[in-house]
């Protein structure tokens, strides 16, 4: 899904011109009979959401607080985030390791039982289909999240390299957790404690304690990138510590049937600081945090290099290879590539997508692939591509916004520090 979702909230919160409406309108709107609904869908109305299109869902983008106070009540205390729109999904079967080799960058054979990564999913010309967090539960199952506007393109690409490589005898399923919502709870680093549940996602400072009065596990002892399997609120849950904001948080996934009320205990729990966030807040935090909207910032013609994701790419396989695309992308590590992915803060107007970027002689170097005010640093952010030998910090710009240059600055991200929670 292309285009700033942080851009759609500030469209419909201040009402902007009419043509703007009906751009907008054309790209993500679409009638509420061909919409899908999360099972949060009435919780959602219920507590004042603004419910829009997006990807097929029927998503809120906000509730009764603005988009910038919502973006800064998740960094000091927390928020909590529907995300059951996307696919959460099982390999199985003692081969499914070197069959998910074959078509992602990561060195997913080298994780630890209940570890997990980010990763991108490749094709033949070594460009981005979509990006995952993927976590190896055990050496014969692998949990993975895939984007819910790249969902059927994903299964579909999943599915045809999966018959070929069982027609040789791999022994290799899969199961899409339908069954399952999937939450993010994200929250400042209080105790640094995150929780992912395939319908909520917790973020902020109070996620960690407040989904470890939910659960008899010690939240403590489960670091970035690490799963487990255990019961939440007497249901029993996918939880991963993990976000999108930069943030301290979870993911956590958790049967349907247990979605509306796990949302209801952890925001009781918090007295109120964890809030409810919509879609137009999520843009805002993970543009903050320095990371790729797959659509607008990383696409299938952009290499995971050119993304600034080289530190995804394995040791192991910059060594061999065997994933889809190998051959370009090892060749861009070995020579460098031809554009980079950049982060940049500017006077003027916020940039939106598509903005050029000129040197300062007024000469093209590259293009704003998002971008907008920051809430928290109170300035203008964004990212985009500009032609490799102009990427490092400081490299001065014009970034045209409504045919005016605005002087810009490549700035290095991510523009807010993370607050992961690692071992000391």
């Amino acid at each position: 899904m292309r285009g700033s979702l942080w851009h759609l909230g500030q469209s419909i919160t201040r009402r902007v011109a009419q043509a703007d409406k009906k751009a907008a309108a054309r790209r993500f709107f679409a009638s509420e009979a061909d919409l899908k609904k999360t099972v949060l869908y009435d919780f959602h109305v219920a507590h004042g959401g603004k419910m829009v299109p997006f990807a097929g869902w029927s998503m809120p983008i906000q509730y009764k607080d603005s988009i910038m106070d919502s973006t800064v009540n998740c960094r000091q205390n927390g928020s909590l985030f529907d995300v059951s729109h996307m696919c959460g999904l099982s390999l199985k079967g003692k081969d499914c390791v070197p069959f998910l080799e074959k078509l992602v960058i990561a060195d997913v054979a080298g994780l630890a039982p209940g570890m997990g990564t980010l990763t991108v999913f490749t094709n033949e010309k070594g460009g981005a289909i979509d990006d995952s967090v993927i976590t190896k539960v055990k050496d014969d199952h692998i949990y993975l999240v895939v984007n819910a506007g790249c969902r059927d393109k994903d299964l579909a690409h999943i599915e045809e390299h999966m018959k070929a490589f069982k027609s040789k005898g791999g022994d290799v399923s899969w199961h899409i957790h339908d069954e399952r919502s999937l939450l993010a709870l994200q929250f400042a680093g209080f105790e640094r404690m995150n929780c992912l549940w395939q319908l909520n996602l917790v973020r902020g400072p109070l996620a960690a304690p407040v989904l470890q009065h939910l659960t008899k596990e010690d939240l403590s002892k489960l670091y970035f990138g690490e799963f487990r399997i255990m019961y939440i609120n007497g249901a029993l849950c996918f939880l991963t510590r993990t976000g999108y904001t930069g943030e301290d948080g979870f993911e956590i996934s958790v049967p349907s049937e247990n979605a509306v009320d796990l949302a209801k205990a952890i925001l009781e729990k918090s007295g109120g600081k964890v809030r409810l966030t919509g879609l137009g807040a999520r843009d805002s935090l993970r543009l903050e945090a320095g990371l790729c909207l797959y659509g607008n910032d990383m696409e299938q013609h952009t290499t995971p290099v050119e993304a600034g994701l080289t530190w995804a790419i394995g040791k192991r396989r910059r060594a061999e290879g065997g994933f889809l695309g190998a051959e370009v992308i090892l060749k861009q590590l070995e020579e460098g590539p031809s554009i980079r992915r950049v982060g940049f803060t500017s006077n003027g107007p916020p940039p939106r997508s598509h903005s050029e970027i000129q040197d300062e002689k007024g000469n093209h170097i590259g293009e704003i692939t998002s971008g907008g005010f920051s809430p928290c640093l109170k300035k203008n952010i964004a990212m985009g591509y500009v032609k490799s030998g102009l990427h490092k910090a400081g490299t001065k710009a014009k970034i045209l916004v409504r045919g005016k240059a605005y002087d810009g600055v490549v700035t290095k991200m991510p523009f807010v520090p993370t607050k992961y929670y690692k071992p000391s």
